[in-house]
């Protein structure tokens, strides 16, 4: 039933968008369309990446699910960063690291604990995950809030970009030491006859030929969608750092949302945390640096400098999402919990 809406509305969006912006229709009209076709663009990603999980195994499928969930965000994200809008970029990074940790997390303990009394998934995947969070969340954003205070605007974004080379050094040997050097020594709590059989929705072929089609549609409907945001938020009455880190957040990450959720439904939590986690990790410690570098190239540049609020929200989404993981299991007054706290956060971010 979704999969019909999804088709649904990629067949009916996508044009839209196209006629919508030759034509010059109302930008609200315009923004509605777009969200919606990005959202269902997602879930045809989240669809050919969960075929090729299944045909390349858990950890490479969590990877593939984070990787092309951020992939819509960071194409939103540089089309924000042309257009000139830095809040927007910096607010959108600071939704999705509550989105993954709180939002997406608590959906999936939630959904998956109404099916399962309890649910486990690798302890020490969870451990490692809580060190890199810390680092990534804690040390590489709070230092330049307090570093930068009496700094010159060069001497911030120097130091930007050097975190920003640092973190993406880390990322990849993050990765090296995951996939490479530490395959298989920590053994996941799955029993492999639970995904024996398993058949993928679509071959390994047709299942790339999608992710690539709907990726290029998503960076054209992305464009789109940058232009609306200032009229949209005069009309609303909504503020750039709420556009930021609730409605780009979700439109950005929803192909995410989606998959874990079903996943966490299926009781795959070691996919389903990988997802939410590994998410959160790749979006500090690569999509933000990358963004940094990248705003090298354009008029406005970015420094890695949250707001105060912004500062607070992850880094408290970091330690709740901490302690409530790293036992290795879930239920779905966790996933509660979780989700209580994104909405607090919500609603402290409309009111600013």
């Amino acid at each position: 039933m979704v999969n019909k809406i999804f088709l649904g509305l990629v067949l009916l969006g996508v044009p839209l968008s196209v006629i919508g912006s030759l034509l010059h229709w109302p930008s609200v009209i315009m923004f509605i369309v777009y969200c919606l076709t990005i959202v269902a663009l997602a879930g045809f990603m989240g669809r050919a990446t969960e075929s090729l999980a299944i045909v390349m195994g858990p950890r490479i499928g969590g990877l593939l699910n984070a990787t092309f969930g951020n992939a819509v965000e960071l194409i939103i994200s540089i089309f924000s960063l042309k257009a000139g809008l830095v809040g927007v970029v910096l607010a959108s990074l600071t939704g999705s690291v509550l989105g993954n940790l709180l939002l997406v997390a608590g959906l999936s303990f939630f959904v998956g604990g109404t099916k399962y009394k309890r649910q486990k998934f690798n302890v020490f995947d969870a451990r490692h995950n809580a060190g890199l969070l810390i680092f990534a969340v804690i040390v590489a954003f709070v230092i330049p809030e307090v570093f930068t205070q009496n700094m010159s605007e060069s001497s911030t974004m120097s130091l930007s970009v050097g975190i920003s080379i640092i973190l993406i050094l880390l990322y990849l040997a993050a990765l090296f030491f995951k996939l490479v050097t530490h395959r298989g020594v920590y053994q996941h709590t799955e029993k492999p006859e639970e995904h024996e059989g398993e058949v993928p929705e679509w071959s390994r072929k047709k299942a790339i030929i999608i992710l690539a089609a709907a990726t290029l549609a998503v960076a054209y409907v992305s464009e789109k969608l940058v232009h609306t945001f200032s009229e949209v938020g005069e009309t609303f009455g909504w503020s750039e750092l709420f556009i930021g880190v609730i409605i780009v957040a979700i439109v950005g990450n929803a192909a995410e949302h989606a998959s874990a959720v079903i996943m966490a439904y299926k009781n795959k939590m070691d996919v389903a945390v990988e997802i939410a986690v590994g998410s959160t990790l790749q979006v500090a410690m690569f999509v933000a640096p990358v963004l940094v570098l990248i705003s090298l190239m354009y008029p406005t540049h970015m420094p890695l400098v949250f707001t105060m609020p912004e500062l607070i929200s992850m880094v408290t989404a970091v330690f709740l999402m901490i302690m409530i993981s790293n036992d290795g299991e879930t239920n779905w007054f966790e996933g509660l919990t979780l989700l209580a706290a994104y909405f607090i956060m919500g609603i402290g971010f409309y009111l600013l």
